[in-house]
């Protein structure tokens, strides 16, 4: 095994998901040569430190990918749709957290626990999926394996953190309002380019990104889509409803699940607790059950409230929870880096 080390960008490091790319590039001790730093224009030239080292942020250019290997982008779907084709040009192999590429049929959509050996069939670029589909479908994978899925009604509670710290920053000042009696004044949520704003706080906004012709949101329909494309079975069906609730930090679901076949409910604990990047908190007689408070800084995916359908024999609930920034986005893409770098050095 060889010790290569790899020219790294990360583009969008200055925004949410780019931060928990570098913390856990650092915390891992990925194989770095050289690490460049990219954003747009307006972040160009601050410093963000990496091992004890200030490096300066730059613009992202088609030029920046010169001699770079790998490039994790977290930096907007219009960024990557102008900057990727630039990039794969330039011979680096593009990590792609945005929307952007989910659904091109030559670009793998890639939940390592899930489907990592579709990471070596890319042409340059290899898809993130949207971080409440990431979860669910690393959570369903071991049993899909076993008994088949039928269909997945899944209804979402997705954290602010889903979009960006100005919604964050968002929900605590109208959480302050509130408190001190004074107005609330929603400008961000549900969708910061459209007209109607909602309050966050206190409150539940079943609507996250826009809402298309069939009356499901973009949010819900990428769920539906990516999810049948992961699982590598277009006959499996999902429905989903996305909800925006007033929690910082870790997205959770409640999923019925109808599998292939009737199953026992024992095995299906144990196929959970053995299934990679799964942690299983079910002892409902002591009141333990996956939490997005717990789940916050973890990269693993949580399930519990596992129980039986009462009417169909082949219907599971489940309820899981994951940070919805690191396995939901920044961890996934490492994970996909670690492996590309890994079958590098083994070559």
């Amino acid at each position: 095994m060889s010790n290569e080390t790899f020219n790294v960008a990360v583009v969008g490091s200055t925004g949410a998901v780019g931060e928990q790319i570098l913390r856990l590039l650092e915390e891992r001790n990925f194989p770095i040569k050289t690490l460049k730093l990219l954003s747009s224009a307006r972040s160009a030239g601050s410093k963000l430190k990496f091992k004890g080292q200030d490096i300066t942020v730059e613009e992202a250019k088609p030029e920046s990918f010169e001699g770079v290997q790998i490039a994790l982008f977290s930096a907007g779907g219009d960024v990557s749709k102008a900057l990727v084709p630039e990039a794969i040009k330039r011979g680096t192999v593009c990590i792609d957290n945005t929307s952007a590429f989910r659904m091109d049929p030559t670009a793998p959509l890639v939940v390592p626990e899930v489907n990592e050996e579709k990471i070596f069939e890319h042409n340059g670029v290899i898809a993130n999926p949207n971080c409440s589909t990431i979860q669910m479908v690393a959570a369903l994978k071991p049993l899909q394996d076993r008994y088949g899925l039928k269909r997945i009604i899944v209804s979402t509670y997705q954290a602010v953190s889903g979009s960006g710290a100005k919604a964050i920053a968002e929900l605590n000042r109208q959480t302050k309002a509130i408190v001190n009696g004074e107005p609330v004044n929603p400008d961000v949520l549900p969708v910061s380019s459209l007209p109607v704003k909602h309050q966050i706080a206190y409150n539940a906004i079943p609507q996250i990104d826009k809402f298309m012709d069939n009356g499901f949101t973009y949010e819900e329909m990428k769920m539906v889509n990516e999810t049948k494309k992961i699982m590598g079975d277009e006959s499996i069906q999902v429905t989903a409803t996305c909800v925006r609730i007033p929690v910082v930090y870790g997205h959770s679901e409640s999923v019925y699940v109808e599998l292939g076949s009737e199953y026992d409910l024992q095995e299906v604990r144990s196929l959970l607790e053995n299934a990679p990047g799964i942690t299983v908190v079910d002892d409902p007689a002591n009141q333990a059950y996956p939490l997005a408070t717990d789940a916050a800084g973890k990269n693993d995916v949580f399930v519990g409230r596992l129980r039986r359908d009462l009417d169909s024999p082949t219907g599971l609930n489940m309820w899981i929870v994951s940070d919805n920034l690191l396995k939901g986005a920044a961890w996934n893409a490492v994970q996909i880096a670690e492996i590309i770098a890994a079958r590098s050095q083994q070559a």
